[in-house]
C-alpha cells in the first residue's frame, strides 16, 4: 500500500502548496470594533434583567393606583401593555427585523410607564395609541433599543396630551372610585396651585399636614402613576440599593425644583414657596426615579448626569411658576434628552497616568 501511494506524493505536494499560497494571498478576516461615544461600560446584567427588575420597582405604584381609581386602572394599564408590546411585535416585522425584543421587558416596562402617565378618565384607546407612538415612532424607526433619542414613554405622552388635551386634563376623585360612586372630575393639586393659588388649595386639604398626607399616601385626584408618593419611594428606593439607578439625576433634579420653586415660587416674595409640596406633587418623583435616569437617554457620566438633573429642575420650575401647564416634568426631561450626548463629551473624566510619546513635548 504505501508503494501504491508513492506516485500520488507530489501532486498531493503541489496541491497542498498551492492552497497554502492561496490562503496567504487572502487577507486575513479581521475581528470587527465597533467604537462609539463614551464612557463604555460593561455590566454582568443583561437588559431583560434590568427592566423586568425597574418594572417590578414600579409595582407599588400600580398597585396604588388599582386600590385608588379601581378597575378602571387596570384595563387603562393592560391595554397600554398590550398595545406596546404588540407594537414591538409589529415595528419589528414592519422593518423586516426578527422579532426579538418582545420578551426583553423594554416594551413591558414602556407601556407600563405610559399608563402611569395618564388619568384614570382617559378613553382606552389614548394610551393604546400613546404606546404605538412611543415603540414604534420613538424607538423602532430610529433603530430599536439603544438608538432612540428621547425616552419613548413621555414622546407617547407629550403626543397624545397634544392630541387630546381634555381628555388628558380631565382627572377623577380618587374616593368616588374606591366607595364604587359615580366618578367626580377635580383639579390636581398643582392645577389648583396653578389657578387659585394656595389659600384655595388650603381650603380644599385643610392645613398643610393633611396637604402632605394626601399626596403621600396617594388619596388625590392626578395621573395613575404620580398619586402615591410613598410607593414611588420605595421602588426609587430599591433601584438605588439594587445599583440599577444612582442618586446624581434624581437628588439634583429633585433639589433644584424645591429650590428655586421655595425662592420663587410664594406670592408674598422670595423664599416664600413651598417646596415640600412641589417635591412630592405632580410627576416629579415618577420623572426624577424612572424616567430621567434612563440608560439610553440620559448621560453616562456622573459629572454631566448632576448637570444634567439640574438643568430638568430648573425647567420643571420655570414651566410650573410661569408656563401655561402645571406640570414641567415631561418637558424638562425631554429637552434635556438632546443636549445628553454633549454633557456626555463635554464632561469625560481627565485620563491619570498617560505617559508621553519620547522627544514629543506639549
Amino acid at each position: 500500500m504505501p508503494h501504491a501511494l508513492c506516485p500520488m506524493l507530489p501532486a498531493y505536494r503541489r496541491e497542498v502548496n498551492e492552497m497554502e499560497a492561496s490562503a496567504k494571498e487572502q487577507p486575513k478576516a479581521r475581528p470587527q470594533l465597533i467604537v462609539s461615544v463614551g464612557p463604555h461600560m460593561r455590566s454582568e446584567e443583561s437588559t431583560a434583567k434590568i427592566m423586568w427588575t425597574v418594572s417590578g420597582a414600579l409595582l407599588p405604584a400600580t398597585l396604588m393606583s388599582v386600590y385608588y381609581f379601581g378597575l378602571r386602572a387596570v384595563w387603562v394599564i393592560a391595554v397600554s401593555i398590550i398595545a406596546a408590546v404588540l407594537s414591538e411585535a409589529a415595528g419589528q416585522k414592519m422593518l423586516k427585523k426578527p422579532v426579538t425584543t418582545i420578551t426583553d421587558g423594554s416594551a413591558f416596562l414602556t407601556g407600563l410607564l405610559i399608563a402611569l402617565n395618564v388619568p384614570s378618565s382617559v378613553p382606552l384607546y389614548i394610551p393604546a395609541v400613546g404606546s404605538f407612538v412611543a415603540i414604534v415612532i420613538t424607538k423602532q424607526l430610529f433603530g430599536g433599543l439603544g438608538f432612540n433619542i428621547f425616552n419613548p414613554a413621555l414622546i407617547g405622552r407629550a403626543f397624545i396630551l397634544i392630541s387630546f388635551p381634555k381628555l388628558m386634563t380631565t382627572y377623577y376623585e380618587p374616593v368616588a372610585n374606591v366607595l364604587g360612586m359615580d366618578a367626580k372630575t377635580t383639579a390636581t393639586p398643582l392645577g389648583i396651585l396653578k389657578e387659585e393659588g394656595m389659600a384655595r388649595l388650603l381650603e380644599v386639604f385643610h392645613t398643610h399636614g393633611e396637604l402632605y398626607q394626601s399626596l403621600l399616601m396617594g388619596n388625590r385626584a392626578g395621573s395613575l402613576g404620580e398619586t402615591a408618593t410613598i410607593a414611588l419611594l420605595l421602588g426609587a428606593a430599591f433601584l438605588l440599593l439594587k445599583r440599577y439607578i444612582t442618586w446624581h439625576i434624581p437628588l439634583s433634579f429633585i433639589a433644584t425644583t424645591a429650590l428655586l420653586t421655595w425662592i420663587f415660587g410664594g406670592k408674598e416674595g422670595l423664599m416664600t414657596g413651598d417646596p415640600v409640596f412641589h417635591m412630592i406633587s405632580g410627576g416629579l418623583i415618577l420623572g426624577a426615579f424612572f424616567m430621567a435616569t434612563d440608560y439610553v437617554t440620559g448621560p453616562s457620566v456622573r459629572s454631566a448626569q448632576v448637570i444634567f438633573g439640574i438643568a430638568c429642575g430648573a425647567l420643571t420650575a420655570l414651566i410650573r411658576l410661569k408656563g401655561g401647564y402645571p406640570e414641567g416634568v415631561m418637558f424638562a426631561i425631554l429637552l434635556m434628552n438632546c443636549f445628553a450626548p454633549l454633557l456626555d463629551r463635554r464632561m469625560r473624566s481627565r485620563v491619570f497616568g498617560k505617559a508621553e510619546a519620547k522627544g514629543v513635548k506639549k
